[in-house]
């Protein structure tokens, strides 16, 4: 199979460091896969969450097959993400503590079909941070167009 879906959450650089990346298995329905495969999905809005020892993604937005029958899923579902359990056990300990979060930041499928989340263990930047990462980026932008010309 093609490694050609790439479905990335840009805001997450953009609203967090992103200390350590992990990548996880997600527990989908026929019709979310096929979907995803068409990259029919947006992952904006999503964010993981412990309920219990089980670590879920919640908001990721799936649209549904346009081949599917009457049989569709439900868009904004919670979805069980897949991890080893000494992984599960160590984000829990870091989510758990003050200023980390877990967040998505790309889905993908691997060389065998299947699709992977790859999620963050991140901080949060505070509003200079996100000023000092608009200037780096236009900076390395002018540079680009002054090596162009």
């Amino acid at each position: 199979m093609k490694n050609d879906v790439q479905i990335k959450n840009k805001r997450a650089f953009f609203d967090f460091h992103i200390i350590e990346k992990y990548n996880a298995g997600i527990a989908l329905l026929g019709t979310e896969i096929k979907a995803i495969r068409q990259g029919k999905a947006n992952m904006t809005d999503a964010f993981c969450m412990f309920i219990g020892n089980v670590l879920y993604i919640r908001n990721l937005h799936v649209s549904e097959y346009s081949h599917s029958s009457f049989h569709h899923h439900e868009i904004k579902r919670d979805r069980i993400l897949l991890l080893h359990k000494k992984e599960l056990k160590k984000l829990k300990a870091k989510s758990e503590e003050k200023g980390y979060t877990i967040v998505p930041l790309r889905i993908f499928t691997n060389e065998r079909g299947f699709a992977k989340l790859e999620i963050a263990l991140a901080q949060g930047k505070k509003e200079f941070d996100k000023r000092d990462s608009i200037k780096d980026r236009e900076s390395k932008r002018e540079m680009d167009r002054a090596m162009k010309a």
